[in-house]
This record gives structure tokens, sequence and C-alpha cells, in this order.
């Protein structure tokens, strides 16, 4: 994950801060790039074509998959690492490793090994770095992650609140991984937690006393559970117990940039098929609407790292609903996949049907961008 600039003031560099202008960029979205993008610029430069290569970059796909032999396979899977100012270099530390853990683990194959590459600024003092690394390592015991390599220096030129990235490896059966790829014709949609979910983590971590106009006590009281959840381990771990490929779960989705139904699109191109949902059982939290109001996002296309799209065999989708339910996860039957080519159809409360070939922009970094230049509280 990676987040807007924060003004520069000293104050800021000791709390582990990026100096900034704090003025908008101009030039193309903040971001991951469109589908439309990826295809034209990235897809066509992956190098060599390998065999042993199941699955590599993909518009919709958190990882890759790569055969090792002896029925065995390799997934890996890589993201940026952070350090977002209002959540402090501790915290955010820990939620880049469960960011990039989240992405391996909807292959169903948990991950065993990081290489980790720290690309500092020169303000990211010794102190900030020793507090970073030390939460990491806690975040990847927690994880069972072992830290096998890496590369680490601050380099000049180096700015804002990205200071790196991860990948991460996991070994699995063959016959376990899925991908977003498999869903297929009559599975059910599952969502579990509810939409905006690292949005309005990070919102009532930017500006608590703003909020207090959208959202009353216990709406903020519920709203600071969420930085616990803006993960997806727990939720997979719990879906998989129910089975995988034409005995349970087939597909698992992340729900990051772009939010719930911009997962759901890219769900639907990586599947091939239609995916149909009814917005209104897309779960969202009336406080999670109210820290979207102060932010002026839509919370159905807004930033939900910790909201898992799980696709089920239609006959086992109760069952994932109980494992889910036993560990404390909510979750929701949304919609199901249809024969198409890949499009988002959703239901509107009004008996309206709504259609999507391509997800729209991401509105968190405008949002983001502003409530720091603004100096939200």
């Amino acid at each position: 994950m990676s987040e807007g600039d924060s003004r520069g003031t000293t104050s800021d560099r000791d709390a582990g801060r990026a100096p900034s202008d704090g003025q908008p960029k101009s030039g193309p979205p903040l971001g991951k790039l469109s589908p439309a993008a990826f295809t034209r610029l990235i897809a066509p430069h992956l190098g060599a074509a390998r065999a042993e290569v199941c699955l590599g970059p993909r518009v919709g796909h958190d990882a890759a998959i790569v055969k090792i032999g002896a029925g065995r396979v390799m997934a890996v899977s890589t993201d940026p690492l952070s350090v977002i100012p209002a959540l402090g270099v501790e915290r955010s530390a820990r939620l880049s490793c469960h960011l990039v853990a989240s992405d391996l683990w909807t292959t169903g194959i948990p991950p065993a090994y990081a290489s980790v590459h720290l690309h500092l600024p020169p303000w990211f003092s010794d102190d900030d770095l020793g507090r970073y690394s030390h939460a990491m390592s806690e975040a990847w015991k927690e994880l069972g992650v072992a830290v096998i390599t890496g590369h680490t220096g601050r380099h000049e030129g180096a700015s804002g609140t990205l200071v790196g990235a991860a990948t991460v490896v996991g070994v699995g059966d063959e016959g376990r991984y899925v991908t977003p790829g498999m869903a297929r014709v009559g599975d059910q949609v599952i969502v579990t937690k509810g939409c905006a979910i690292e949005t309005a983590a990070v919102a009532v971590a930017l500006a608590p006393e703003r909020l207090k106009s959208h959202v009353d006590e216990d709406g903020l009281a519920y709203l600071r559970t969420l930085e616990s959840q803006v993960s997806v381990v727990a939720d997979c771990r719990a879906a998989l117990r129910a089975g995988v490929r034409e005995r349970g779960v087939t597909a698992l989705h992340d729900a990051t940039e772009g939010g719930v139904l911009g997962g759901l699109v890219e769900l639907a191109r990586a599947c091939g098929h239609d995916v149909r949902v009814d917005r209104a059982r897309l779960p969202l939290h009336p406080a999670v609407k109210g820290a979207c109001e102060m932010l002026g996002v839509d919370p159905y296309w807004s930033l939900s790292e910790g909201t898992l799209i799980v696709c089920t065999a239609a006959e086992r989708a109760s069952l994932v609903l109980h494992e889910l339910k036993e560990d404390g996860i909510t979750a929701a039957i949304v919609g199901e996949v249809l024969a198409g080519p890949g499009k988002l159809w959703v239901g509107e409360p009004d008996g309206r049907v709504s259609t999507f070939a391509e997800p729209h922009p991401d509105p968190w970094w405008a949002a983001y961008e502003r409530a720091v230049r603004e100096r939200w509280q």
C-alpha cells in the first residue's frame, strides 16, 4: 500500500514523516495502474517466457504461481512498504507486512519467506529504522514468515511515505492453490467485513476531531477497531477450511485499491465471466459511511484492504460462511458468477442495474492528499 505525501516540519521528521510542499501533483492518476494502462505498458514487457510459470502478472490477480516440481508450486507476491504518518512507524510497519501477506494468502498458500527492500529517504533516522524493523520482525513472526534477504539504504531523491517493498514466497501443493481466474459460472460471491475498511481505519487516525461531526462516539469506537482488521490473512485461513476448487473455494481476491466494486470488476475480468451483485447486500457500516462522507469519497470504490472477496461452489457457501463466523469474521453472500464476457453488474436499490467493464479510479488518493495538505485534525 502507498500513501500520499505529508507536509514537512521538524516534528514531522521526528515522527517519521516525509517532507513535502503538500501541493497536489499533476500527471497520471495516483495509485495502481488502470487495467488498460497495465495492458499497454507492462504486460508486453515481462522478460523471458518460461514453461514453469503457471500464472504471471495479470489484471485482478494478487500473486504469481510457479511450478517447482514433484507436484509443488511456489506462490510469490510483492507490495510496497510504507509509513503512514497518522499511524506512526510501528503501526505502519505491521500494516505493511499484513498487506503483502494478505495478497499471497489469496492463492491459498501461506507465506513462509520474505525479501525486504528498504529504500529510505535521508530524513529517515536510525531510530525510525530501528522501530520500523523491530515492528516488521514482530509482524513477520506472527505471520510465520522468515526474512531471508533484502537491501537497506538511504538515498537522495527518495521521499514521500513509500519506504521500500517486500516480496513474500510460499510453497504448497499444486492441487491446493486458487486464483481469481478459477471462479466458475454458478459460484456464489461472498464479501467479508464490509466496504472501505482501510479508508475508515486511516481516517479515524488522520482526523478524529473532524470525524465527530459525522460519526457518534460509538461509531468512533468502532472505527478505532478497524486497524486490526486491515488484513485478509484470517479471512483466507477460515474460508479455505471449507475446501478448495470443486470442493469449496474457487477464488479469493483482496479488495484493496478501487474498493469492493473495483475488486469485483477485477474478479470478473480475471475469470472471464460476469459477476452480478446487489448493492444493498454489500456490507457498509454506518460509521464507515460517515468517515467516507467526511473524506468525500464513495465507500464502494475506496481503498478497502481487509475486505476479502470469496467465490465458492454454491453448495459450499453456507460452510464458508460458517467457518468465517467461527473465527469472528462477518460475511455476506452478495451475488453470483454468471455467464458473460467479464463485466460487473450491480443491482441498485431503486431497481436499476449498473454495469462496469473497468474499475473506477480510487478516490482515496486525492482525499488523503487534501486532508494532509489542509492539516485536518
